[in-house]
């Protein structure tokens, strides 16, 4: 169970950043950007309903940060 655990919280911290990526490309705020770690779960679910990661956004936005 020790590994599942472990994988779970992997993917968890993971989906954390991502998120974090998306806030700090839409608006560049560190209050945001506190909040949206706080509350990322619901946060992605924002950006999904509201259309923010349609249209290829999704990878374009984390391809962004290594260019």
């Amino acid at each position: 169970m020790a590994k599942r655990e472990r994988d779970s919280s992997i993917v968890y911290f993971l989906l954390g950043i991502y998120t974090l990526m998306i806030n700090w490309y839409y608006n560049h705020n560190l209050l945001y950007l506190l909040l949206s770690y706080l509350f990322w779960p619901l946060y992605i679910v924002y950006e999904l309903l509201t259309g923010g990661l349609a249209h290829g956004m999704w990878k374009i936005i984390p391809l962004s940060y290594f260019k």
